[in-house]
């Protein structure tokens, strides 16, 4: 980092963003393998949200990839970064007044724990996507869990890269269990519970 640069304080806060939308704001930060149906909750929690004029924005990991993170592979370095970057972006956004949806594998916990960290105390849900392996192969909505079996994608998660799942997740979802909208619709209640929204 630069020694050329200086941390400018603004006239406002995100109290004062939260004060302005009514609502609280944060990271839903959902986490899981390719296929679980974490892009299809967090879609249809952001609309549910939306339906309540709750102030979000939705992060997607395929999304991000085609802008901001457009220069990193899925190296273990490269995977490390875009989490970074993400976990950066997100906290901005929630620094705005926004509850912040992200889906991303994402799936290092020391990852994870450091956006946590980034993040000032209670203000960030770690949700775990839970489907096996079996299922989401199944699923596979990319064709990718049968390109990295044919030897066609290296280091794919679940295959023949580690996925860690969240050790202490405020919430675990089971997708072989419940549909996209009973899944957004606990993430509702969780939201409701914590005083969210």
């Amino acid at each position: 980092m630069s020694s050329n640069i200086t941390w400018h304080d603004t006239s406002l806060n995100a109290d004062d963003y939260r004060k302005l939308n009514g609502h609280h704001s944060g990271v839903i930060w959902l986490t899981g393998l390719s296929g679980s149906g974490k892009s299809s909750i967090a879609n249809r929690l952001n609309q549910l949200l939306y339906e309540k004029k709750i102030h979000t924005y939705l992060l997607d990991g395929d999304n991000v990839r085609h802008g901001l993170n457009k220069d990193l592979g899925f190296s273990s370095e490269d995977r490390v970064e875009n989490i970074r970057r993400i976990g950066e972006v997100a906290n901005l956004f929630a620094d705005s007044g926004k509850i912040v949806i992200t889906a991303f594998i994402s799936p290092y916990q020391k990852d994870r724990d450091r956006v946590r960290n980034i993040l000032p105390k209670g203000d960030f849900i770690e949700v775990h996507v839970d489907c096996p392996i079996e299922e989401c192969e199944k699923r596979d909505p990319k064709g990718l869990y049968q390109k990295a079996r044919n030897g066609e994608i290296n280091g794919f998660t679940g295959i023949d890269a580690p996925y860690e799942s969240p050790s202490s997740s405020e919430l675990t979802l089971h997708t072989d269990r419940a549909d996209v909208n009973e899944c957004a619709l606990q993430l509702v209640s969780l939201l409701e519970d914590k005083g969210w929204i």
